[in-house]
């Protein structure tokens, strides 16, 4: 039986591809140190450690005689690393050059590495693989460097590697509360609490949505096929290009609610229209959209009215506070 590491794996992500892997007949091995995971995603197969990523000799340690690994450990906040970037980059670039080392080290065969697309920063629509890597905010940054670390130490030590770049996932196990990042989460969160959705800047700002399904189909086709190595794929639809405000009332239609947005100050540095090219995708692992955006949104819906509301978890501190902050942020408040 093959051995999987799988860093996050009681986050969002790495919990549904550790379900599927395992369904799949793979020993899967998980790391979290439960910033974003939650112990109630694992399934008890899962043989789990609460180590954190940036923590080596750990790391080391529970990488003895794994045969892969998918990194999707990352504390994925954009607009948060504008005022946060130390913790940011901690948990970002440092977790993942621990991870990719202790890979290394012990002599895996290939590594998965989970990036952004954050990646892109502002450029031509839609993002394409060949483009030059454009951050423009920390989190974006730690990304790309860590795709750098990954493609040099492996393709040095004859490692295969490939770079997956999710996007805007939905989908059920997704943390709900957290205040700084998973838009739809957040709004379907607050319209169950009664609360209008909150927006930052005009709501003009445009997005593709992926459901978690669809995702995991592609990762789980990048463990062991042979086309994708040494490759950067965008992994997500290019269809159903919506505004925030578009998505606030897709929550509000499937609620059954009346909730008009409320609206507050843009976000520094936020990039106000992304989304990547599933061209690649469709190629090289025959991607394809099969949930749709409006269906997405209700599993969604669904899944955190059945667990039950939460109040929003301020689990990172800020750095920088001052009159860029939003008051969200500073307050505590949304």
């Amino acid at each position: 039986m093959d051995k999987v590491l799988i860093t996050g794996v009681a986050g969002f992500l790495g919990s549904h591809l550790a379900d599927h892997l395992i369904k799949a007949g793979y020993k899967v091995v998980g790391v979290d140190n439960l910033i974003g995971g939650d112990l109630e995603n694992l399934d008890k197969q899962v043989e789990f450690y609460q180590y954190n990523c940036q923590d080596f000799e750990k790391i080391n340690k529970i990488t003895k005689g794994v045969k892969y690994i998918y990194h999707c450990a990352a504390t994925a906040h954009e607009g948060l690393s504008v005022f946060s970037p130390t913790e940011i980059a901690k948990n970002n670039l440092v977790a993942s050059n621990s991870v990719i080392a202790a890979g290394i080290n012990n002599k895996v065969k290939r590594i998965i590495y989970c990036s952004s697309m954050a990646r892109y920063g502002r450029q031509v629509l839609p993002f394409t693989e060949d483009m030059k890597p454009m951050p423009v905010d920390p989190y974006g940054i730690c990304k790309v460097a860590g795709e750098e670390t990954l493609k040099i130490l492996c393709d040095l030590n004859k490692v295969e590697w490939v770079i997956a770049v999710p996007h805007n996932i939905i989908g059920p196990k997704q943390k709900y509360d957290d205040p700084f990042r998973n838009v739809i989460s957040i709004f379907l969160n607050r319209i169950l609490q009664g609360k209008p959705p909150l927006i930052y800047g005009d709501g003009k700002q445009k997005r593709c949505f992926s459901y978690i399904d669809d995702c995991v189909y592609c990762l789980l086709k990048m463990l062991d096929d042979k086309n994708v190595i040494s490759q950067i794929i965008n992994i997500g639809p290019d269809e159903n290009f919506i505004t925030i405000n578009e998505a606030a009332e897709i929550c509000s239609n499937i609620s059954g609610s009346n909730f008009k947005p409320e609206y507050l100050e843009d976000r520094p540095q936020e990039v106000k229209e992304a989304t990547c090219s599933a061209d690649k995708a469709r190629k090289l692992l025959n991607y394809e959209t099969k949930t749709s955006l409006e269906e997405g949104i209700r599993k969604t819906y669904e899944y955190i009215k059945k667990r039950g509301t939460r109040p929003f978890d301020y689990n990172i501190e800020l750095e920088i506070n001052n009159e860029l902050t939003p008051e969200t942020w500073k307050n505590k408040e949304i």
